[in-house]
C-alpha cells in the first residue's frame, strides 16, 4: 500500500505461528500499511511459519530464532543482514511460553525450573530480542510486546502471569535504557483472544465469559485485528514520545469493576 503509516520501514515480527495469532494480525497490517517484513520461529513451528508467511500480502522472509538459543541471538543482526534487513524500525515480540506445571492453580508449589521456563522465554527474551537486534535498530525506531494484563492475579494464569508482569516491567528498563538512542518501547495489552497461547491455558473459557459480560465496548475472542492495530500504530511515527507505555486492548475490560 502506498502512503501507509509504515511506508518504508523494516521490521521483525516474531512469533508468528497461525492466522488466529495477534503476530499474523500484526504482520498482515503492517505489509498492508507499507512495511516490509521477516518473520521469525524455531524448531517445529518454523515450517508453519514459512507456510503462514505464503498467506500473507506479499512474500516474507523467515529466519530462524530461538530466545533461549544464545548462538541465535548472537548471530541474528548478522542472518538479518543477509535477508537485505540492513536496519530495523521495528520489532514486534510476540514470545510467550510456560509448562503447563506453571499454570493452572497450586501456585506457590510450582518447582523453580518451571517457572524460569516461564519468565526466560516470556520476559527476559524481551530484553535479550531487543539486544541481539541493537546493532540494526534505526533512530527512531519501536520494539512492542504483548501481554495480557498483569496488574491483578488471574485463575488458571499462574506463573505465566508472573512472567507477563516481568514483562512489562522489562519493557519500562528497556524504554529507559535505549531512549536515548532513539528506540521506544511499549506493551499491547490484549483481551483473551482463541490463539494458540490462550488455548494452552486450563479453563480459558472463563475469562471469554468474564469479557463478554464486562467490556463495555464489548469482546469478540476470535478478532485480532484491534491487538494488532494498535501495535502497528505503536510501530509508527504517530506515536513518536510515548515509551514505557502500556496499551490495553480489551474492549475496555481493565477500567471498570463489578
Amino acid at each position: 500500500m502506498s502512503g501507509g503509516i509504515l511506508e518504508g520501514k523494516k521490521v521483525l515480527v516474531t512469533g508468528v505461528l497461525t492466522e488466529a495469532s495477534i503476530a499474523f494480525a500484526t504482520a498482515r497490517l503492517a505489509q498492508e500499511q507499507g512495511a516490509t517484513l521477516v518473520l521469525s520461529n524455531f524448531g517445529r513451528a518454523l515450517s508453519l511459519c514459512q507456510r503462514i508467511a505464503k498467506r500473507l500480502p506479499q512474500e516474507t522472509a523467515v529466519v530462524e530464532l530461538d530466545v533461549t538459543n544464545t548462538e541465535h541471538l548472537a548471530t541474528l543482526a548478522d542472518r538479518l543482514r543477509e535477508q537485505g534487513f540492513d536496519r530495523l524500525d521495528g520489532v514486534v515480540h510476540s514470545i510467550g511460553f510456560a509448562p503447563q506445571e506453571a499454570m493452572g492453580e497450586g501456585f506457590p508449589e510450582v518447582a523453580w525450573e518451571h517457572a524460569a521456563t516461564a519468565f526466560q522465554v516470556s520476559a527476559w527474551s524481551y530484553a535479550s530480542l531487543t539486544q541481539a537486534c541493537r546493532p540494526l535498530l534505526a533512530n527512531p525506531s519501536s520494539v512492542v510486546g504483548l501481554t495480557f494484563d498483569a496488574s491483578v492475579a488471574w485463575p488458571v494464569y499462574g506463573w505465566m502471569g508472573a512472567a507477563k508482569a516481568a514483562l512489562e516491567s522489562t519493557s519500562r528498563y528497556v524504554a529507559r535504557e535505549l531512549g536515548p538512542d532513539g528506540v521506544r518501547s511499549n506493551i499491547v495489552a490484549a483481551g483473551p483472544l482463541r490463539s494458540m497461547a490462550m488455548k494452552s491455558i486450563p479453563g480459558s473459557k472463563q475469562f471469554e465469559e468474564a469479557w463478554e459480560g464486562r467490556a463495555p465496548l464489548g469482546w469478540s475472542v476470535t478478532d485480532t485485528e484491534p491487538a494488532g492495530k494498535a501495535v502497528v500504530a505503536l510501530l509508527s511515527d504517530w506515536f513518536p514520545a510515548t515509551t514505557g507505555e502500556i496499551v490495553h486492548v480489551d474492549g475496555g475490560f481493565h477500567a471498570v469493576g463489578v
